[in-house]
C-alpha cells in the first residue's frame, strides 16, 4: 500500500506499462513536469510529445495516433484540456470512437490555491454526458495504477480524472480494479456512502468520527462513473436506510446525479443526500478550507449522515 497523489501513480504507471507496449504515446499540454507525464517523456522521448499551450491541437494529434494504432494518453490540467477542446473531443474523440485517454489533473477544489478559474468542478458533468466516453476517477495509488493498465487494455475513448493533493492509501495489491464495477470499502449498517476520488478518503475520516456515537455506516468507492455500476448501487440502496453521494464536484452532472439517476430508474425511494459543491465557484484557499466552507469535508459528511438518520 502506498500514499501519494493519483497524479503521481498516474506517471510512474505511465513508465512501468510503457516498457512492455511499444504502442503506448505520451502528449502534454505544456504541464507534463506537473501532470507528472514527464516521468514516460524521460524515460521514452521518442514517444512523448509536449504540444505546449495547444490543447485543442493536442486532442487532435492523439487522435490521430490513435488511428495508426496507438494508444494515446492525452495529459492536461483538467480545467484547460476540457476546456478549450471541447469541440475536438466531441468529433474527433467522442463522436469518432477513437482510442484516446483523456487525463485531466489538478480537479476540483482540492487544487485550493489554483483559484475558482483552475479549480475543474463541472468535468465529470461534460463527459458524461459525451455518448461512446467512459469516465474513470481512481481513490488512491493502487488504483490508479491498476485503472492506467486497464485503460490501455480498453479500446475506446476514456477521461480519467486525477488529483493533485496525496491521499493515503486505501487498497493493496490484492485489490483488483475493473471498468465498470465499484468496490465496497468498509461495511456497515444504517447508511450507505457513494464516494468518488479524494472523497472516498474523507468519508473515511467521517466515519471514523461516527464510530464514536456508535453509528455504523458502509462505504462504496464508485471509481467509474460511467458506466456505473447498477446492480452495486441498487443492492446498497435497497439494504440500507438512506443514501449519501460524496464528490469533489459540481453537484450538478457528477456523482450525485449518477447515482439518483440509477435509482429512479430502479423506481427506489430512500432518503438521499448529496455532498458536492453547491453550484457555485469557490475562491483560492488551501484544499482543506475550501473543503470546510463549501460543505465537502469530512465534518459536513458526518453531519449529514447524522440528518439522514434523524427520525422524520
Amino acid at each position: 500500500m502506498k500514499d501519494g497523489p493519483t497524479r503521481d501513480a498516474y506517471g510512474q504507471a505511465l513508465v512501468e506499462l510503457g516498457a512492455d507496449d511499444p504502442r503506448i504515446v505520451v502528449l502534454d499540454a505544456g504541464v507534463s513536469d506537473s501532470s507528472r507525464s514527464k516521468k514516460f517523456g524521460d524515460k521514452y522521448p521518442e514517444r512523448f510529445f509536449n504540444m505546449g499551450i495547444a490543447e485543442a491541437d493536442m486532442v487532435c494529434t492523439a487522435a490521430g495516433l490513435a488511428t495508426t494504432g496507438k494508444i494515446a494518453f492525452a495529459t492536461g490540467f483538467s480545467c484547460f484540456l476540457l476546456g478549450r477542446s471541447m469541440d475536438q473531443i466531441l468529433v474527433s474523440i467522442a463522436y469518432s470512437n477513437t482510442n484516446v485517454k483523456l487525463v485531466g489533473t489538478h480537479t476540483g477544489l482540492a487544487v485550493g490555491e489554483d483559484g475558482p478559474s483552475a479549480q475543474m468542478i463541472v468535468d465529470m458533468a461534460y463527459m458524461r454526458a459525451m455518448p461512446n466516453m467512459i469516465v474513470i476517477q481512481p481513490a488512491d495509488w493502487e488504483e490508479t495504477v491498476q485503472a492506467t493498465r486497464a485503460l490501455i487494455d480498453y479500446e475506446g475513448p476514456a477521461y480519467f480524472r486525477l488529483g493533485r493533493p496525496k491521499v493515503k492509501a486505501i487498497f493493496d495489491s490484492s485489490y483488483k480494479f475493473e471498468i465498470g464495477k465499484g468496490r465496497v470499502v468498509k461495511k456497515g449498517s444504517d447508511l450507505v456512502i457513494f464516494a468518488t476520488g479524494i472523497m472516498v478518503q474523507e468519508s473515511l475520516v467521517a466515519m471514523e468520527m461516527l464510530e464514536k456515537e456508535n453509528i455504523n455506516v458502509t462505504l462504496v468507492n464508485i471509481s467509474t462513473l460511467k458506466p456505473i455500476d447498477r446492480e452495486l448501487v441498487i443492492e446498497m440502496a435497497t439494504s440500507h436506510k438512506a443514501v449519501i453521494t460524496a464528490e469533489d464536484h459540481n453537484y450538478i452532472g457528477g456523482l450525485g446525479d449518477a447515482v439518483g439517476e440509477v435509482l429512479l430508474d430502479a423506481q427506489i425511494s430512500k432518503s438521499f443526500k448529496r455532498i458536492a459543491v453547491r453550484d457555485q465557484f469557490a475562491e483560492t484557499g488551501t484544499g482543506p478550507e475550501l473543503f470546510e466552507k463549501y460543505g465537502l469535508s469530512a465534518n459536513h459528511i458526518a453531519q449529514a449522515v447524522k440528518d439522514s438518520l434523524r427520525p422524520a
